[in-house]
């Protein structure tokens, strides 16, 4: 069973493989960047963990906001699906894909 939010968006992805999940987090007041795609998750603001079982986006990290990104995913001129999503406002989108 999946239940940790990194997890989930991860499977998401897979099953979204059109998309990126772009998701801007805050953990221990910091905030991160984290870019979601098929399946695998890496940070825009730092070095990310070489270990792809270690999950980027902690259930103790809140989520700031979630943009959903037309893949392939362009740096300069990313082309948004749709922007500023909440942890509550993605839940539809999962329940779609059956997450």
């Amino acid at each position: 069973m999946i239940n940790s939010l990194g997890q989930r968006l991860e499977q998401y992805t897979i099953k979204r493989p059109q998309e990126l999940l772009v998701v801007t987090i805050e953990i221990e007041g910091e905030t991160d960047q984290i870019a979601i795609y098929k399946g695998f998750s890496s940070s825009l603001v730092r070095a990310t963990e070489f270990n792809p079982d270690i999950s980027l986006i902690s259930d103790s990290a809140e989520i700031v906001r979630i943009d959903r990104v037309k893949a392939p995913y362009q740096p300069n001129h990313p082309e948004y699906i749709q922007t500023g999503l909440t942890w509550e406002t993605m839940q539809p989108l999962l329940a779609e894909v059956s997450i």
